[in-house]
């Protein structure tokens, strides 16, 4: 007898809405949070809807309803299709359930693909699908990226990579230390201008497809800074690129968002400091996040990534004198020595 009552019931689901038999299922791809999605090939090849082109496969996602939210995917979907970005369509659905049939975006993301004769291509597409998002971005449509959101995202650092992760408990110097840092990031991130954020645009939730790319796991997007996304995609968690890279292509993006009439800054060098203190809030987040993926859910893959992220969190701090101060906390937390390398 299967011990996996949620997949018995997604198969007995998929039984009544699939518009012909399956001749197999097979996990699809992992996920760092609860949902788990299936590829499902068909006895044959069907247009999906009526009218469009012929698909053999299809994505059953497995979203438990008491750990994540179906609806918020269902609409992010919707706004990411008015946009003009190539997401998943949805072409059944059970809320209640959690579960959803979506179209298959193929195998190929572009962590698998890039490479420095493809980068060019792919982050100019990326960078062209983020720019139709931020541009289709109304108030009071999604969630706001607030002060409260961003304050627990940074909590994560000091409650699961300080204290849980290093084993460490911060003295009342270091905590206030930290709290003053916080408090600087947070700043920085809501004087920004405000747009839609899918808040994990990065290289594996991105897909090589036609149209290119295909955007992923956005079920989470928020109303927020405007140099989020491109933190998430320039500065990837996954893949690292040099800083003279990093630069050009987020000169190029800035160039193509103001000709686009975004709001970004009207000096790119105001624009970088923004970018670059807004790598630093999601960077300390994406330790915090990696250690509770380890410590908590068994998942210690993202352990290996950590000297990446740790690396674009001490390079930003280390060019910007107010950040000199949480800094030296990581030498300290590190047992490093502090070497001072401010620019700003």
């Amino acid at each position: 007898m299967s011990s996996d009552a949620r997949l018995d019931a997604l198969n007995a689901w998929l039984a009544r809405v699939l518009p012909l038999p399956m001749s197999a299922i097979a996990p699809a791809t992992s996920d760092a949070s609860f949902r788990r999605y299936f590829r499902i090939t068909l006895d044959a090849e069907i247009a999906m809807p009526p009218g469009g082109a012929p698909v053999r496969t299809l994505i059953a996602m497995d979203a438990p309803p008491a750990q994540e939210d179906c609806a918020a995917y269902v609409a992010v979907a919707a706004l990411l299709a008015a946009a003009g970005v190539h997401a998943p369509a949805i072409h059944a659905q059970d809320l209640s359930a959690g579960f959803l049939l979506l179209s298959d975006l193929g195998t190929r993301t572009y962590r698998d693909l890039l490479d420095d004769a493809t980068a060019p291509t792919l982050y100019r597409d990326a960078c062209g699908a983020l720019i139709a998002w931020q541009l289709a971005s109304r108030e009071s449509v999604l969630p706001r990226y607030d002060e409260a959101m961003l304050a627990r995202e940074l909590a994560l650092f000091s409650d699961w990579y300080v204290a849980k992760h290093l084993g460490l408990t911060l003295t009342p110097s270091q905590r206030a230390t930290l709290d003053t840092a916080f408090r600087q990031i947070l700043d920085s991130a809501l004087a920004q201008p405000q747009v839609y954020v899918h808040r994990d645009f990065h290289s594996r939730n991105l897909m090589v497809s036609q149209p290119n790319p295909g955007v992923l796991d956005f079920q989470g997007a928020v109303y927020g800074p405007i140099s989020y996304d491109l933190v998430s995609l320039l500065r990837d968690a996954y893949i690292e690129w040099s800083e003279e890279q990093e630069l050009d292509w987020a000169v190029r993006y800035w160039e193509r968002a103001r000709e686009a009439g975004l709001p970004v800054a009207e000096d790119f060098g105001d624009f970088w400091r923004d970018f670059e203190w807004m790598g630093v809030q999601r960077h300390l987040k994406i330790l915090g996040i990696f250690a509770r993926l380890a410590h908590r859910d068994g998942k210690h893959a993202y352990l290996a990534d950590m000297p990446r992220v740790m690396g674009y969190l001490r390079r930003a701090c280390d060019r910007y004198r107010a950040l000199g101060p949480l800094l030296q906390l990581l030498d300290e937390l590190e047992a490093r020595q502090p070497v001072v390398g401010y620019t700003f």
